[in-house]
């Protein structure tokens, strides 16, 4: 119970930042959803460029955040050594990726489909690469538990990049059309989503600053010897990350490209737009992750370490279907965060939200191969993942349109989990409560279809009032069975009662 105690602590530190900083994010999604039309095409541009960043980002740090995490607790290893080395490492390798962009802009961005737009794609090279550098030194924050300046420096970035955007596509816009004059050296119209990348890249490279002292690590040296253990440990964990986030990317790098009608990227903003909303699962899941993969790797020589990991994939499923079920208990309020030309895409939320719990739970499972250094069970899995996800893109995008890519990111995430399940059963057995979690995910479903039910048949607020006491048995449920806080005993108590 104590390490559990920890792994809360820390969860709420990383999560407090995650939940503020993209709750604040999410001001960003009304702003551009109310200033950028769906018509206009222009939010699925965001999304389709962001999608390529995603992927990239994997790319470029090939799994040096785990690798560090892994071979800075191993016993023999110099932790300062491990850090340097893979400083060095990442640094070098998005320095060229920077350089071979800048060489070759044109033909790429003719490739990716903004001939007329290469300025787009260099600036989300340098984002891109920027980011790759810091995921190490945020990973090392990470390592040194120095939540409260990693927490700081998440907000610091977001709190700019808002400030920054509700002055280009706020107030600029509004001066401009009245005073041209005073403003036409800040700001010029035609650039339009432009403004999105480049503020972008501005918060991004400001927050480096902040990394001087973290930097000084990389005076420890490298070690080529070192290198070389560690890129055959990362590079399974590579395929792995490529492989998990076209699970996530995919359908909005693919949609424009196989789409046949003419609004592909208006469609796919809408589809961009509506997930946004599902993404209170992403928050909690990569909280969770910032908090539970330093504690793993530190805790694996422990003895009781099954257990916790049981643990803590009980207590990750059974808050994330209280999320799933609050985000729909509560849909009428918060399709308001998109622009009315965005809602037909609502109908993709409980599916999204659904793969995002697969693959919260797929990441839990993920340990036991990354604790018995067989990695590349993670690339086979994820593999087959993406391969499920891009073939339903693939067969029914064309007729089903971006409703297609929810249910693709469903099957795939669902066969990876599986397939991870029960071949990690056989190498690194865990006792999963299956039969408690299977009454939470049946408790789940039926809510649910209470929760549609009354979305479907009744006013706005009477279905907020339905949809409460709904959630609430869902909690009280939480709170009799298995919430272990002895503040809350009175309140257990009562319910037992």
């Amino acid at each position: 119970m104590a390490n559990m105690k920890s792994l809360a602590k820390d969860t709420a530190i990383y999560g407090l930042s995650s939940i503020i900083g993209r709750f604040l994010n999410y001001l960003l999604v009304p702003l551009y959803t109310y200033k950028i039309s769906a018509a206009s095409g222009g939010y699925g541009v965001v999304t389709n460029l962001y999608a390529y960043t995603a992927l990239l980002l994997v790319i470029l740090t090939y799994g040096m955040e785990t690798t560090f995490f892994r071979f800075a607790n191993k016993e023999g290893e110099d932790p300062r050594k491990v850090y340097s080395t893979i400083l060095r490492m990442v640094g070098t390798t998005s320095l060229l990726f920077v350089a071979l962009v800048l060489a070759f802009i044109r033909p790429i961005s003719a490739a990716m489909g903004y001939p007329d737009h290469p300025s787009y794609i260099w600036t989300m090279a340098i984002i891109v690469a920027l980011d790759a550098f810091q995921a190490i030194l945020f990973s090392y924050l990470r390592y040194r538990k120095q939540a409260l300046k990693f927490a700081a420096l998440k907000l610091l970035f977001i709190g700019m990049n808002i400030g920054l955007n509700l002055l280009y596509f706020v107030l600029l816009p509004n001066l401009y059309a009245s005073h041209p004059e005073w403003v036409s050296a800040l700001y010029d119209p035609s650039v339009g989503v432009g403004y999105v990348f480049y503020i972008n890249l501005f918060c991004t490279a400001f927050v480096t600053i902040f990394f001087l002292k973290e930097l000084q690590g990389i005076r420890y040296g490298f070690d080529r010897e070192l290198c070389r253990r560690m890129l055959s440990y990362s590079w399974p964990i590579l395929v792995l990350g490529i492989a998990g986030i076209l699970n996530q990317t995919a359908d909005k790098i693919l949609f424009p490209k196989i789409y046949p009608g003419a609004d592909g990227h208006t469609q796919l903003g809408i589809y961009g737009a509506a997930s946004k909303i599902a993404m209170i699962m992403a928050m909690i899941t990569q909280a969770f992750r910032y908090a539970y993969e330093p504690f793993v790797f530190a805790g694996a020589k422990e003895k009781d370490n099954k257990e916790t990991y049981a643990k803590g994939m009980k207590y990750f499923v059974i808050f994330t279907l209280l999320a799933f079920l609050c985000v729909m208990g509560y849909i009428g309020i918060l399709k308001y965060i998109i622009s009315p030309d965005y809602w037909e895409g609502l109908r993709v939320v409980p599916i999204v939200m659904a793969a995002e719990i697969m693959m919260g739970i797929y990441f839990n499972l993920s340990f036991w191969y990354k604790l018995t250094d067989k990695t590349i069970w993670g690339a086979v899995f994820s593999g087959i993942g993406c391969a499920v996800l891009i073939g339903v893109n693939l067969l029914f995008v064309p007729k089903y349109g971006y409703m297609a890519c929810a249910w693709g990111g469903f099957a795939g995430y669902g066969t990876a989990m599986l397939l991870s399940y029960f071949v990690g059963q056989k190498h690194y057995p865990i006792d999963y409560p299956l039969k408690e979690l299977g009454v939470y995910f049946l408790l789940t479903v039926l809510l649910f279809a209470g929760i549609m039910l009354s979305n479907s048949r009744l006013g706005t607020v009477p279905a907020l009032a339905v949809n409460t006491a709904l959630i609430a048995v869902f909690a009280a449920y939480i709170i009799r069975k298995d919430l272990p806080l002895s503040a809350l005993a009175p309140v257990r108590k009562y319910i037992k009662k």
